[in-house]
């Protein structure tokens, strides 16, 4: 039996997008122990083998079984559209912890033995301490898994999440949800997901729509109390996250508009913050501003903004230009 959750009348006016570098975090740890999701992150676990060997990953594998649940301390659902790291990490180490206590004790219960081990009992017994090693260990994680990369990572969850309000505006919301992954279907006023036996009201908190680089091939759900109900999706375009830059510009685009200037509406297949444009084209971020100015001024590009970032994408005649040139 798949899982539902439905809606009532003020949901509908209470759904929001949004990024998580804690999630990301977290998934990233959860992938290192997945081969089922390894597929897409071949470049990138090649690049973190060694570093991640540095780190005893041990006590938070004993927070993520496979079925079963993991305790919402640990990944709060952000508060904000693009919430800071430091800004998470922050919310998780001022955790209750008589809450925190209680919610990794059903988390252990998932894992046959979990609750006596000796790492199970210490944490128990001590929730204080608990709360400030978990979270040490997620900033470790975080500054060795994933903050190399996140310029990459959140251009891409950022385009995924602009992509997704445009068709937000254009169909509905109705019609979205069934788009963000093939295996959700919808019915007018219940969300119909591909796992879990579970059928749940949203209760007039909406849900959290958050695009995850590392989730893939799952779709996760998180919905309890207090925390804003939840759907995690993979994010459009990760079979392309991990590619470099073609070795050339095509020569035509380069001959009109210098080098760097095609390289850079080059690599706008998808949207994406000067950042991210920088980090991927090995350019001064002040250089790939100058360039998306001209860009955008020649009426190559649009820009749009989503929280503190400004996202660029090629107008039909910038994408007609890139297209004729290759």
């Amino acid at each position: 039996m798949p899982s539902q959750l439905r809606f009532g009348e003020e949901d509908f006016l209470r759904c929001r997008f949004a990024i998580s570098p804690l999630w990301e975090t977290q998934d990233a740890v959860r992938t290192l122990r997945r081969p089922d999701r390894h597929g897409y992150h071949g470049p990138w676990l090649r690049r973190v083998r060694a570093a991640a060997a540095g780190l005893d990953l041990a006590p938070l594998w004993l927070l993520m079984p496979r079925r079963g649940s993991s305790p919402d301390w640990l990944s709060p659902p952000p508060l904000g559209p693009l919430t800071a790291f430091e800004d998470e990490i922050a919310a998780v180490r001022s955790a209750d912890p008589a809450a925190a206590r209680a919610e990794t004790a059903r988390s252990l219960a998932c894992t046959p033995g979990a609750l006596e081990s000796a790492r199970g009992r210490a944490w128990l017994a001590d929730p204080v301490r608990m709360v400030r090693e978990l979270a040490d260990l997620l900033e470790a994680a975080w500054r060795v898994l994933v903050a190399p990369e996140w310029p990459r990572l959140r251009a891409l969850l950022e385009a995924d999440v602009a992509f997704h309000s445009r068709r937000l505006a254009e169909v509905g919301l109705g019609a979205l949800l069934p788009e963000l992954d093939a295996r959700l279907s919808w019915d007018g006023r219940t969300l119909t997901l591909p796992q879990g036996r579970y059928a749940r009201d949203l209760g007039g908190r909406g849900l959290l729509l958050m695009p995850s680089v590392f989730c893939w091939p799952d779709v996760i759900t998180g919905f309890e109390a207090p925390w804003q109900p939840m759907l995690v999706y993979p994010a459009r375009g990760i079979g392309g996250l991990w590619a470099e830059p073609a070795g050339r510009t095509p020569q035509a685009l380069v001959r009109l508009l210098g080098r760097n200037r095609a390289a850079v509406l080059a690599a706008l297949g998808e949207p994406a913050t000067t950042t991210a444009l920088a980090h991927r084209l090995r350019l001064a971020p002040s250089s790939v501003s100058d360039h998306l100015s001209v860009l955008r001024a020649a009426g190559l590009l649009t820009a749009a903004r989503h929280g503190h970032q400004v996202l660029y994408a090629r107008t039909p005649l910038g994408t007609a230009l890139a297209a004729g040139a290759g």
